[in-house]
């Protein structure tokens, strides 16, 4: 399928004349819709293949041409098996719907809270079919031990990363005067991929793999592209100019435009999560979905009626209801499932709701 195309012949040539003819891959780099040269400027960041096969003429992948071409590093991985494959749970019950199937996989162990420092190497950059980003694979220099994280965007094989988690180095703070300036302190650490506390992070500066809490790992942006904003850091300025954090927690804005509070030494990696063409991918078939893990979803109009309470009739009717789930809960119609009591107190601002209706764009 994937085999190099050779041009048309054309019926003028000599029949057993020697013909050097150029050879052209398969797959080609297509210019993007304009949904993603807002996006990304880059005019060749999604792969098209010639539709050779039903199966390829709408796949589009992103380009990753970086990746490791190889297996992943064993000692750092252990083999998916179970009833967890089919989204079952420990009684084997259902747990979550279209599950099951798709290729052998084995679980990557990533290491979420990166407390032990000095410089990592990064040695390679992987697929991980566990996760939509890429992972890292590092090799920390004083020890040789190798460890998985995710991956920043922009992160290559040869770079190198820290972690200050457990503290300020000492010759870092000896560069300093030993004072710590956090101007400075930023200057110096605040790079890709490093893993740094939050109150160590300039303010405006996008994050990933962001805590919650000090001494956890992380829990928050995981996802390709994913990223958060520091918006506040409850800072207070001395009198010889330096300011420093009054507070317990650091605010952060999510991309839902949710602005909730962490902990000061929580831990938060600098950039933003590999992979960010993730979401512009298209599989192409049925049969990939299926490799991935993934089963049909049938709707309940289409079911028996012993199936979903849609199910049933003759010919196409809804059993003379409103919408709802196979369980019998209203689906739509303005019904509330959030809770009104014990919100969360994290939250500081709320993600925007239009609950149903079109937003207006703003004019002037």
């Amino acid at each position: 399928m994937l085999q190099p195309r050779l041009p048309f012949l054309a019926r003028a040539l000599p029949r057993f004349a020697p013909i050097q003819l150029p050879i052209r891959s398969f797959a080609t780099a297509a210019t993007p819709a304009p949904s993603i040269a807002k996006a990304e400027s880059q005019s060749s960041t999604i792969r098209t293949y010639k539709p050779r096969t039903p199966g390829v003429r709408h796949l589009r992948r992103p380009i990753n041409d970086h990746l490791w071409k190889g297996r992943a590093h064993l000692p750092l991985t252990y083999p998916k098996r179970g009833h967890g494959k089919g989204g079952r749970n420990v009684f084997g019950r259902i747990t979550v719907r279209h599950r099951g199937g798709g290729h052998k996989r084995r679980i990557r162990i990533v290491d979420f809270v990166r407390n032990r420092p000095g410089p990592h190497l990064v040695e390679r950059i992987e697929y991980d079919p566990g996760r939509s980003a890429h992972i890292a694979l590092l090799t920390e220099k004083a020890t040789g031990e190798k460890s998985y994280i995710v991956a920043a965007d922009g992160l290559r094989a040869g770079d190198v990363v820290h972690s200050y988690r457990s503290g300020i180095p000492q010759d870092l703070l000896n560069s300093m005067g030993g004072t710590v300036d956090p101007g400075i302190l930023a200057a110096k650490t605040a790079f890709r991929g490093n893993c740094l506390p939050m109150h160590m992070i300039p303010v405006g500066t996008q994050v990933f793999c962001v805590g919650s809490a000090a001494k956890r790992g992380a829990v928050f942006c995981r996802s390709a592209g994913t990223y958060a904003t520091v918006v506040n850091k409850d800072e207070e300025t001395r009198a010889d100019g330096v300011k420093v954090v009054t507070g317990k927690y650091v605010e952060v804005r999510l991309q839902s435009g949710e602005v909730r509070k962490v902990s000061k030494q929580a831990c938060a990696t600098i950039g933003v999560a590999s992979n960010i063409h993730h979401q512009y991918r298209q599989l192409g078939k049925a049969g990939r979905s299926r490799w991935l893990n993934i089963r049909p979803t049938v709707r309940g109009l289409a079911m028996n009626k012993v199936d979903h309470p849609h199910g049933g009739g003759r010919g196409k009717s809804k059993s003379n209801r409103h919408p709802v789930t196979p369980w019998g809960r209203p689906t739509k119609s303005g019904y509330k499932t959030r809770r009104k009591r014990n919100i969360n107190k994290w939250v500081t601002v709320p993600r925007p709701r239009n609950h149903g209706v079109q937003r207006k764009k703003k004019t002037g």
